[in-house]
């Protein structure tokens, strides 16, 4: 979705100032003449007719001025009715015309109905593939814990203050994850497989965390959110979750049966892989929301603590519920 900002500007602002427009006392004759003597360096898509004051009358279509009699006048060839965009239209207007009309390119007027530009459907097309590139480019950065225009336009020291404070929250989950591998270390050494599928697990739980966090901010970002939309929101992301971390749960159970024939891991390792996917998406909705209700930016304080917090989650379900399992049923 393109940004409501940029929807908003001029569509004046996307127009060629560079565009046909043939008398309309011409002859057919004397608009072909025109035409080669202005030596059109793009392909002509409609010819305006204007007057001596420039005002539009009407649109010339390149079949006509190539069939009619040379004599013929432009005005008895040209169709005098012509959809122009006012000058106040924005972008987001334009694109409803280009929609709605079918057409390749619309002459943009005043209030007199004199012609100021042309806006082509190449043009329109390539200014907003543009704009949702770098508007696509700019979430991806902020998913990550900065502003990618703050980013580059500022100085070395500036990008290393904006940068380093989320990256804190890498290192912090980090560092928890490796003292809660440490303090589980009998669990591993009394089940060396649930050290062959910990990166595996730690992955699913990721993914599911950003899957479900980019979905929260695209509908964040088209509705107001409210504690009834929160309670929608989680209730729908639980269920996804159920049926993701069942499926994933399963499979890779079944894996670890396949491979080892051993009860008792595949069991743990598939339900934790369920109760930790199912954690993880839960943090992809809480997480930006509650950073929304703190009045924190959800696109730049979400991405750093939800898949930091998804880690930590992760570790504890999985190596928890491994240890119950092998105390009570070893």
């Amino acid at each position: 979705m393109l940004p409501a900002q940029e929807l908003k500007r001029p569509a004046l602002d996307f127009a060629s100032r560079d565009f046909p427009s043939i008398d309309v006392s011409l002859t057919i004759g004397g608009a072909l003449d025109f035409v080669r003597a202005k030596g059109l360096r793009d392909k002509i898509i409609y010819l305006y007719v204007t007057d001596s004051e420039g005002v539009l009358k009407g649109v010339l279509p390149t079949r006509r001025l190539l069939t009619e009699p040379l004599e013929k006048l432009v005005s008895d060839c040209m169709i005098p009715r012509v959809v122009a965009i006012p000058v106040k239209a924005t972008l987001l207007d334009a694109c409803e015309l280009f929609v709605l009309h079918k057409f390749l390119a619309f002459p943009i007027v005043d209030e007199k109905r004199r012609i100021l530009g042309v806006i082509d459907v190449n043009v329109f097309t390539d200014e907003v593939l543009d704009i949702a590139e770098r508007k696509q480019t700019e979430d991806v950065f902020q998913s990550l814990g900065f502003r990618a225009t703050e980013v580059s336009n500022s100085t070395a020291r500036r990008a290393f203050a904006l940068r380093f404070p989320w990256l804190l929250a890498t290192i912090v989950g980090g560092t928890l994850c490796a003292l809660l591998s440490g303090a589980f270390a009998a669990t591993l050494e009394q089940q060396l497989l649930l050290a062959f599928f910990l990166t595996l697990v730690l992955g699913l739980g990721e993914s599911v965390a950003a899957q479900s966090l980019a979905v929260t901010l695209q509908a964040m970002h088209q509705s107001n959110p409210t504690l009834a939309w929160l309670l929608r929101a989680v209730k729908k992301e639980f269920a996804t979750a159920m049926f993701l971390g069942s499926s994933c749960g399963l499979l890779v159970g079944l894996v670890v049966f396949t491979w080892h024939r051993d009860v008792l891991a595949a069991f743990s390792i598939g339900v934790s892989i369920f109760l930790s996917m199912t954690t993880a998406c839960l943090l992809g909705v809480l997480i930006p929301s509650i950073s929304r209700a703190l009045r924190m930016d959800p696109k730049i304080a979400a991405g750093p603590l939800t898949l930091a917090l998804a880690d930590i989650c992760t570790l504890m379900v999985y190596f928890g519920l491994a240890t119950l399992a092998l105390r009570f049923f070893a």
